[in-house]
């Protein structure tokens, strides 16, 4: 018998108790032995829970129990997640999170100690929640040289976009929403300013290159500045409106960034919709591959961390490897990297038609005091030199 403990008892951590004794007969069958959750640590009470039971409110009695083989790290943010998950590695313990903000500040550390320590650190949930997306990185696409990921990350933002899309809302009535709904925290900005999807991307970038890729370093732009008009010009242009993770590799030059981009149906991104996610990679071998499922939610990223802990129920003393160092990959200059430009103007201002190649012009009847472009593509470097100061510029999206 393997024994869990499962750190943070909020929608994850009941999300993962509930999956395994839902479905404890197959859980059983693939680790090749049972597996029980010993202790749920949380500073809350529950009563009339069923964790009550194995409720604890001291991390030291987690830690100093021998019989505890895993540890389930869902508790959030890094601090104490970090000194948690060190201590128990370093102690000999398996551990798997579905911990975005650890993994990608701490991952290559955690790797290496899992490995010295002949255990393992696994963290499929931490991106794309329900979508098995690591695991075939790591494991099953092995072969392939990747030059490029593509990503929808953040199922909050998505349906944002999508309600304003669908509905012909404006950003802050989308955002209420989804706040209502639960999809949005009462503080929104990690999600709608970038930093959650920067985080995935990140996350996949390193273990695609095998190297850390600080998600500081990203150019990272949310969607707070998306407004109705946009929407109405990319529908005109038959287009949608994605907040994208993106990562290229072109001719050895990395580019990586988080923004959001009018994408067209011929784009397989383009039917995702709503808080679902997907995933792109293109390799030199396999081609074009797509994950889509949810990318949040209780039960899917719960789902997610299950597999983990069978995986190290039947490796609880053999480290599985994951080529993920501490040296950090190599970005270009972001002037470099090229893109096609949606750009809205004042009516009255000539000089973007005179200053950029334009692939299509458009006027609407509904915003008769201005006009959009479409620019043909070209290097970020010389759009912000043509773009000038942009006092007549209402909006700026990339176009892919």
């Amino acid at each position: 018998m393997v024994k869990v403990a499962v750190l943070g008892y909020g929608t994850i951590g009941s999300g993962v108790v509930e999956v395994l004794v839902t479905n404890k007969e197959t859980v059983t069958r693939n680790a090749g032995t049972d597996v029980e959750v010993k202790y749920v640590l949380d500073l809350r009470d529950f009563p009339g829970d069923p964790v009550e039971s194995i409720l604890v409110h001291d991390y030291q009695t987690i830690i100093d129990d021998p019989e505890i083989d895993i540890i389930v790290e869902v508790m959030g943010g890094t601090h104490p997640a970090y000194e948690y998950v060190k201590e128990a590695l370093e102690r000999g313990k398996n551990v798997c999170t579905s911990n975005k903000a650890l993994v990608a500040d701490y991952g290559p550390e955690l790797v290496k100690l899992a490995k010295e320590k002949s255990v393992n650190f696994l963290f499929e949930a931490s991106v794309g929640g329900g979508i098995p997306i690591i695991r075939p990185i790591l494991r099953s696409l092995t072969v392939d040289t990747f030059y490029e990921i593509t990503g929808i990350l953040n199922g909050t933002t998505n349906y944002i976009l999508t309600k304003m899309y669908d509905e012909g809302g404006s950003f802050e009535d989308a955002l209420k929403e989804a706040q209502k709904l639960g999809y949005a925290e009462a503080d929104p900005s990690a999600d709608v300013d970038g930093f959650d999807a920067a985080r995935k991307i990140a996350i996949l970038s390193g273990l695609m290159y095998g190297k850390n890729l600080n998600f500081e370093d990203l150019s990272i732009e949310g969607i707070r500045h998306i407004t109705k008009a946009d929407m109405d010009y990319a529908k005109f242009l038959g287009k949608k409106i994605k907040l994208l993770g993106i990562t290229y590799n072109i001719a050895g030059e990395i580019y990586t960034e988080v923004a959001p981009h009018m994408i067209g149906p011929d784009n397989k991104l383009y039917l995702v919709d709503d808080v679902k996610n997907g995933i792109e990679l293109k390799g030199n071998l396999l081609g074009d591959t797509m994950f889509y499922g949810a990318g949040a939610g209780k039960l899917p990223t719960a789902s997610a961390v299950v597999s983990d802990i069978i995986d190290e129920a039947k490796h609880l003393h053999t480290n599985i490897p994951i080529i993920w160092s501490d040296e950090p990959v190599k970005l270009a200059e972001r002037g470099r990297h090229r893109s096609k430009f949606f750009i809205r103007v004042d009516r009255d201002c000539d000089d973007i038609k005179n200053q950029f190649e334009i692939e299509q012009l458009v006027t609407l009847p509904d915003y008769p005091d201005e006009y959009a472009v479409v620019t043909t593509e070209m290097t970020f470097a010389d759009f912000y030199e043509k773009i000038g100061d942009k006092e007549h510029v209402r909006s700026i999206v990339q176009v892919k």
